[in-house]
């Protein structure tokens, strides 16, 4: 019998060796986890990580609502049921555990502080997709803090003048009706510039109400200053602030590009608009957390308890000038969840700014989270004489394979003069200052088309296809800098005046269209490459004709319509962008715009 055992064994060990086949190590949970975050564990008992679930939500269906609101409510909803759906027995585990945690939903995640064997039993789990160190971030600093300009403080700011900003206020577009957000080391909230602008001040009873107007995600002190965790006195903000607090001046700054006017310093781009803010920089250190705690916020802001979510208080766009390099904590295994969050913000109808970087001039210097994503409108920096500063970080993306061109646009970012903390003004410059003028501009057409809320890819069509037209000597990723776009510039240095103008176009195209009758439909739109028009209630002749934002006529078709037939136009060799289309038999006409993604 001992004989029959031993040979069964063999016999199995050999099958088992001839078919390929494996049994699960001990040692498996290990590829789940962040190779810095086990490198650590071998100094320190504490860790601070991200757990990242397997069920990710797809939100994709919103990018088909009509309004903000209703894409915000869409991707708000779903996110929360997915979390709600799918990290409950692991809440259950970590309170078992005693286990300091927090929950996510804008990314299904929990930020979650433990020690190697809380790491190993949460990577047994199957619904454990992933465990990231949450390293601490560093901001995007100024590159200069000194600068001279002989206009005085009652002359409007060469970026502003540059990009055409007081021409649209001529106009009568202030941003008004438009709400701006921004993440960064926080806002002097009462500086004279920023006061009256801010989403939560009351002028008529002259009282703040900063419940989803602001949101403190710093609740401890980043160890990367040396200061003891347990001495939050040593930031002028303290942790958990109540009200806007900025520990630094980077922010204040930024928020003054954006909408600032005291009455004598004009220095904001669309000083109509109203702010809210979160706080993401711990004195200049954020970390991937820090960042997600307040991409989450801008998606439905809460009161000051963080209780109440409300998407339909969410701002129409988000300022981001602070960059997450790898030797600080990002890497290719994370950067999905970042770019998660900011994929949701946009599905939800947010324009998300974010700062190239200051790496330059070296090409695919733009690689790190978040300009190097997708859906990130990515702004390098240029100089008082339109040419590109020598720091602006240019593309391809590189970092994740992508090859992404970078940036999208560039904007005044060199000797920008603004707001800083108590009450005071400064020369900053970096890629930093250039994003605020971006948003801004997207407060102002919002502000002349507000039919556009929401519609992200249409906002950032309108800005790139808008842009002055900049080249450079410097070819990066084989694209020649005398192309436009190029991985330099981008599309260009913005024009706000040129932006609204075409945002206005937009809005008498939808208006005549929705007079009119609708006997012709349009698919896909957006599109890639190919878009069809078919019949409703066309017969005979009939011309197709497709025009850009500037009104030039670049296809047009003559059409023999009959019932339930349609047309195609290859539309592969343009740019991405906005088109219009105008169809036109007799006495019935159909316009109204096209998409290219």
């Amino acid at each position: 019998m001992k004989k029959f055992i031993t040979s069964l064994f063999v016999l199995v060990v050999t099958m088992v060796s001839l078919l390929g086949w494996t049994f699960p190590s001990n040692e498996d949970w290990r590829e789940k986890v962040d190779p810095k975050l086990l490198a650590k564990a071998e100094k320190n008992d504490q860790l601070d990580f991200l757990v990242v679930l397997e069920k990710q939500a797809n939100a994709e269906a919103a990018r088909n609502l009509k309004t903000k609101e209703e894409k915000g409510r869409h991707v708000f909803n779903l996110l929360q049921q997915t979390a709600k759906e799918s990290q409950q027995p692991i809440i259950d585990f970590l309170k078992e555990k005693g286990a300091v945690f927090q929950s996510l939903f804008i990314v299904n995640a929990l930020h979650v502080k433990g020690d190697l064997a809380l790491i190993q039993s949460l990577a047994e789990m199957p619904e454990i997709a992933s465990i990231q160190d949450n390293s601490p971030v560093l901001m995007e600093r100024p590159i200069e803090t000194s600068f001279t300009d002989e206009r005085g403080p009652e002359a409007i700011e060469w970026g502003i003048d540059m990009i055409n900003a007081n021409d649209v206020w001529d106009m009568g577009y202030t941003g008004q009706g438009v709400v701006v957000g921004g993440q960064d080391t926080g806002y002097d909230w009462d500086h004279p510039a920023l006061q009256k602008k801010y989403r939560g001040w009351d002028e008529t009873t002259q009282t703040a109400d900063h419940n989803y107007n602001w949101h403190d995600a710093i609740h401890e002190i980043n160890l990367l200053h040396g200061d003891s965790i347990i001495a939050p006195s040593n930031n002028p903000c303290g942790l958990n602030s109540p009200i806007p607090c900025d520990d630094h001046n980077h922010g204040t700054h930024t928020m003054g590009t954006m909408i600032g006017e005291d009455g004598e310093n004009q220095i904001g781009v669309a000083p109509g608009a109203r702010w809210i803010a979160c706080r993401n920089m711990e004195r200049g250190y954020g970390s991937p957390f820090t960042y997600l705690e307040c991409f989450q916020w801008f998606l439905a802001p809460t009161d000051l308890n963080n209780q109440n979510p409300d998407p339909s208080k969410a701002p129409h766009v988000i300022n981001n000038s602070w960059s997450c390099p790898t030797m600080e904590g990002c890497n290719p295994a994370n950067f999905a969840i970042m770019e998660n969050a900011i994929n949701f913000l946009n599905m939800a109808g947010v324009v998300v700014v974010v700062s190239a970087g200051n790496s330059g001039s070296g090409c695919s210097s733009v690689n790190a989270p978040a300009a190097m994503f997708a859906n990130s409108f990515s702004v390098g920096a240029t100089k008082q004489n339109d040419t590109l500063a020598n720091f602006s970080s240019r593309g391809p993306v590189l970092v994740d394979s992508s090859g992404l061109m970078k940036p999208n646009v560039s904007a005044p970012g060199v000797g920008v003069r603004s707001s800083i903390r108590n009450g005071g003004y400064a020369f900053f410059s970096g890629t930093s200052m250039a994003g605020p003028h971006v948003v801004g501009a997207v407060a102002l057409i919002i502000s002349a088309n507000p039919d556009l809320a929401g519609q992200v890819e249409t906002i950032e069509s309108i800005l790139e296809q808008t842009a002055v037209p900049k080249t450079s000597a410097q070819e990066c990723g084989g694209v020649p800098g005398t192309e436009v776009p190029n991985n330099s510039y981008g599309y260009g240095r913005i024009d706000a005046l040129a932006a609204v103008e075409a945002a206005l176009n937009l809005l008498t195209a939808t208006e005549e269209t929705s007079r009119e009758t609708s006997f012709v439909k349009i698919y896909p739109n957006p599109f890639t490459g190919l878009v069809n028009f078919e019949s409703k209630n066309l017969t005979g002749e009939a011309t197709i004709e497709l025009f850009d934002v500037n009104g030039k006529l670049i296809r047009r078709k003559v059409w023999m319509a009959t019932s339930d037939s349609s047309i195609q136009f290859s539309l592969e060799d343009l740019p991405g962008g906005i088109y219009f289309y105008k169809i036109i038999q007799k006495e019935k006409m159909m316009q109204g715009k096209l998409v290219k993604q």
